[in-house]
């Protein structure tokens, strides 16, 4: 299976991540992230992304999760600029409607995952279902689920589906790389204000995402418990300083970029058969006068 790159900002496989260690800002200093260095990025995924879909073996699926105003919708932009739209799709994942209610929790993101050959990126995702829904538990009740809810133990079964989900993915090709984007609290505060002095940036600003605020400490526990639960070398979690934009896109552009190259991606070579016919085709091109 698909084993996670190594990076100063991948959580580690043990349980032993906590949310209070890990950096908002750039641990790296001058790392390179802007001009040439950023199309470089841009030109090896593009290239990268061709050859998988080429090569039809492997699923990509890119996780992003992170606080309002981190930056995953800029990121996802930012790192696939390059790639061809054909072979990559983007699903986001807001509140369930009746018929994803009528299912497992699981179901709504199962059936959006990308084929083999394709990048399939899931601006927010299953995780939900343990962040959101542990910050508001009232949420459960919508869910008809059968029996008598234990709030002691039902996080930690999510978890557990969550994790063996994922490793059936990456056993069948899927390589799962997920990304939580680290804003701080200071900086969530500022880009808050900036959409509401922006007129061009009011429609992005929601007023519950203010409320949501105040439960700042009640997500982060969530968050730390999940990416504990849940970060193993085939479905890894990164921890990516958000407080820089650019920074943050540069990193995960490359994380991205390592994991493809660390699974040996290449153009399927032609079979006998394909050698003869090809023959026969060039001889009937070359005589076509």
């Amino acid at each position: 299976m698909f084993e996670a790159p190594a990076s100063e900002y991948l959580v580690p496989f043990d349980g032993s991540f906590r949310v209070s260690e890990a950096s908002t800002s750039a641990l790296t200093e001058r790392h390179p992230h802007k001009g040439k260095h950023r199309k470089r990025a841009t030109d090896a995924l593009k290239q990268l992304q061709r050859v998988l879909a080429a090569g039809d073996r492997h699923a990509i699926l890119l996780v992003f999760q992170a606080m309002d105003a981190a930056g995953k919708d800029s990121t996802i932009r930012a790192v696939m600029q390059g790639v061809d739209p054909s072979g990559c799709q983007v699903f986001s994942f807001k509140k369930p409607s009746s018929q994803e209610l009528d299912h497992d929790f699981l179901w709504r993101t199962s059936k959006c995952l990308p084929e083999r050959g394709r990048i399939g990126i899931f601006n927010r995702s299953h995780y939900e279902e343990v962040l959101v829904v542990r910050v508001h538990p009232q949420i459960l009740a919508s869910q008809k689920i059968p029996g008598e809810l234990n709030l002691e133990t039902i996080w930690n079964d999510r978890l557990r589906s969550i994790r063996e989900h994922e490793e059936h993915l990456a056993r069948n090709g899927t390589v799962i790389i997920k990304f939580w984007l680290n804003v701080s609290r200071e900086k969530q505060k500022r880009r808050f204000l900036a959409r509401l002095d922006n007129p061009d940036k009011n429609w992005k600003f929601e007023p519950r995402d203010v409320i949501e605020r105040q439960h700042w400490d009640d997500y982060m526990h969530a968050y730390e418990e999940a990416l504990n639960a849940t970060s193993r070398p085939w479905a890894p979690w990164y921890a990516i300083p958000a407080d820089s934009k650019a920074y943050m896109q540069a990193r995960v552009a490359e994380t991205i970029i390592n994991a493809l190259e660390g699974i040996g991606l290449r153009y399927p070579e032609p079979t006998e058969d394909d050698r003869v016919a090809f023959a026969a085709a060039r001889q009937e091109l070359e005589n076509d006068h």
